[in-house]
């Protein structure tokens, strides 16, 4: 499951990021390191873009990003 297919008020953990060594560079500068758990926080009308609260604080991401991250269920808020 990607993080863009996640619903408000989900808990996460990151499994893995699918992306272009840029791109990937990027998401591990902004802390989303495999096994960091987040929230899905808001998702805005259009899918696009998507707050999770990380690492105690919040990131707003592209939905592209956010295609580009697998994750895993932990649970709900």
């Amino acid at each position: 499951m990607t993080v863009n297919e996640m619903s408000v008020g989900v808990l996460g953990k990151v499994k893995a990021i699918k992306a272009t060594p840029t791109i990937k560079k990027r998401l591990l500068a902004m802390g989303l390191t495999p096994g960091t758990e987040f929230k899905v926080v808001k998702v805005a009308p259009m899918g696009d873009p998507i707050e999770l609260k990380i690492r105690g604080y919040r990131l707003t991401l592209r939905k592209s990003e956010a295609s580009r991250l697998e994750a895993d269920l932990v649970g709900n808020d």
